[in-house]
């Protein structure tokens, strides 16, 4: 599949802008495009999902490693694959570039990057910033786009970068506040509640083929061949129920294929749907938002009483984040399942934000948390979340709430991460 990586020098440097309309603008030319995502985030990916009508895959070598990340790139469908950074090139782990975008870039054998930068009252620096990124390593950076620009700085800094930098200018997009995407405490608004997504997105693929030279970037895409993936588990005849729908809808598309090689996956709405589908043996209750959605999910009190009889009575479950703030008693005093004892709150600022590791008897999975809450429980907290600062500090704290066969926790895993995790959570 041939493959390009848009980048940046910083978050906020237009990334999520150029790839979702560069993604609109090559399906417009009859390319099927497969989206992926550097990084833990789900809501790019959302976006790009919404595009391409592929869904995409994240890429997270603190997650899944290496061999997991070739998998996961392995299982992606189209002739052109479009990656979408993290925050800047190089920015991972700590005080390295550890699995960070450029890290990415040379697990997918050298793949090419485009460098989108939004530059402001300057010229002959941003050169210099430029030839900074891509003399830091030995980043395969193919040209530049420009965003949020006029045409006359545009035409000003194209000559100065292809002058000093001996890159290629792909084109620009000019500022408009046609093309701004709502945002919330956790990111961006999800694609499937922006009503006139489609709207925008023709919007900038016009804009993008008007002002980039579109042409000159598919020629720069480079085919990269499938790897290896062995992660695969054995069919068990499982029944398995997923919730999904605007308050949950934070999976990683491979924990849900492995679960359909387990058995039969059905999906529900706690937001819509009266009860759990019936005969189940295994509910997932991923992230979202369901603090955003408390009311309608509170007033829902047919599905609180299937899921919480469900859980009492011994149904395997396994949530996440928003997930198992929904099992609590309520989210800022808003009634929720009640399967366990204590509640869920809002905060004002980020309680855990980054890579980690849980470490749960023999088994350890990388995770990551991203929450602006907390919960308040009088229940068993049978795991250790273990991250190292960027100091080498360790950091520990207890995690994973275990009542029956229920587990929660606020830690996301990717179970190509560790495959022995999925395998006993379905015991």
């Amino acid at each position: 599949m041939k493959t390009m990586i848009i980048s940046s020098n910083c978050s906020g440097g237009g990334k999520t802008t150029v790839t979702l309309g560069l993604m609109k603008a090559l399906k417009n030319r009859g390319y099927d495009v497969q989206g992926y995502k550097v990084g833990p985030d789900y809501i790019d990916s959302g976006f790009h999902t919404e595009i391409t009508g592929n869904v995409s895959r994240n890429l997270d070598l603190h997650l899944v490693g290496e061999d997991g990340v070739k998998a996961s790139f392995s299982r992606g469908k189209g002739d052109l694959a479009v990656v979408e950074g993290v925050m800047g090139l190089y920015d991972g782990k700590g005080l390295t570039e550890e699995c960070s975008t450029y890290s990415i870039s040379k697990v997918l054998n050298n793949a090419p990057i485009i460098l989108v930068i939004t530059p402001k009252a300057q010229s002959i620096t941003l050169c210099a910033e430029i030839n900074g990124i891509k003399n830091f390593k030995d980043a395969n950076i193919s040209g530049v786009i420009l965003n949020c620009i006029s045409e006359s700085y545009y035409n000003l800094l194209k000559s100065a970068i292809e002058m000093h930098c001996n890159l290629k200018v792909f084109g620009y997009i000019p500022k408009d506040e046609k093309l701004k995407l709502e945002s919330r405490h956790l990111g961006l608004v999800q694609s499937v509640e922006v009503g006139n997504l489609h709207e925008k997105i023709d919007y900038l693929a016009k804009l993008i083929e008007e002002n980039i030279n579109l042409t000159e970037i598919i020629e720069s895409f480079k085919e990269i061949s499938k790897y290896d993936d062995n992660y695969h588990l054995e069919n068990k005849n499982k029944k398995i129920a997923i919730a999904y729908d605007e308050a949950f809808r934070f999976y990683y598309k491979e924990n849900i294929e492995l679960l359909e090689e387990v058995g039969e996956v059905i999906y529900f709405s706690p937001l819509k749907d009266s009860k759990l589908p019936e005969n189940i043996d295994f509910l997932y209750l991923g992230g979202g938002y369901p603090e955003v959605f408390k009311e309608e999910l509170s007033k829902n009190t047919s599905m609180l009483k299937s899921i919480k009889q469900a859980l009492d009575n011994g149904l395997n479950c396994y949530a996440e984040c928003g997930g198992l703030m929904y099992l609590t008693e309520n989210i800022d005093g808003v009634d929720m399942v009640g399967f366990l004892k204590g509640n869920s709150e809002m905060t004002k600022r980020l309680n855990r934000f980054g890579y980690a590791t849980v470490s749960l008897g023999d088994i350890r999975i990388n995770c990551h948390e991203f929450h602006k809450s907390k919960v308040n429980l009088n229940e068993e907290a049978i795991y250790d979340v273990i991250k190292t600062s960027y100091t080498g500090e360790e950091i520990k704290w207890k995690c994973g709430y275990k009542k029956n066969n229920t587990l929660a926790g606020y830690p996301h895993v990717h179970f190509f991460g560790n495959l022995d995790f999925i395998k006993r959570l379905l015991k």
